[in-house]
């Protein structure tokens, strides 16, 4: 993900800078941290090390959800500003959904580590981490496939080249470093 990352940074500042740079830099910024979140509980062993993961996952996403929102809210007043055409794009419809599952796997870990009460207890939401954990592997492909949608914009295209082959190259590289640490005992898949 630093590799991509750094791509996307290169090819931004590279262009001519503008409102628009801050979306693609934010984004992937978000999407970094998001991963390097999801490294953070790959593996814990001990409790002092589960407590210690857990909170940093929180601290690195609850950044990584702000500096998507930021992305957004950029994006948004950038198609507004000159009245653009609004989720017309795949990228923009993926990139759109990707923002809502975001919100939504960042409320319930939240909830679920937090806040165990709301779901009845601290058992039964320990029952939803599972899904919870598979949830956040999957929001993190779709945010890899949004990229390389980004790569297929005109503005892409016409600013900041960034070739699709190489989102796909590390974004591939990225999960080839994820996959092999995930315990599916933690997903119920053993």
């Amino acid at each position: 993900m630093v590799q991509l990352t750094a791509t996307i940074w290169v090819s931004v500042f590279a262009a001519p800078l503008m409102l628009f740079s801050a979306h693609p830099l934010l984004n992937s910024a978000g999407v970094l941290l998001t991963t390097q979140a999801i490294l953070l509980l790959q593996p814990t062993h001990t409790p002092k090390q589960k407590k210690q993961g857990t909170n940093l996952h929180a601290v690195f996403n609850l950044t990584s959800i702000l500096t998507l929102i930021a992305a957004l809210v950029v994006i948004e007043y950038n198609k507004i500003s000159h009245s653009g055409d609004h989720f017309k794009s795949p990228h923009a419809i993926l990139g759109l959904i990707t923002y809502i599952l975001f919100f939504l796997q960042a409320i319930v870990g939240i909830a679920q580590y937090y806040i165990p009460a709301l779901f009845g207890g601290v058992d039964n939401a320990k029952k939803v981490y599972k899904y919870h954990r598979m949830s956040g592997y999957l929001i993190l492909l779709m945010s890899f496939i949004t990229i390389a949608a980004a790569t297929q914009t005109s503005t892409n295209k016409n600013s900041l080249h960034i070739q699709l082959w190489i989102v796909i190259v590390a974004s591939v590289a990225t999960l080839v470093g994820i996959v092999p640490r995930i315990k599916k005992q933690k997903l119920g898949l053993d």
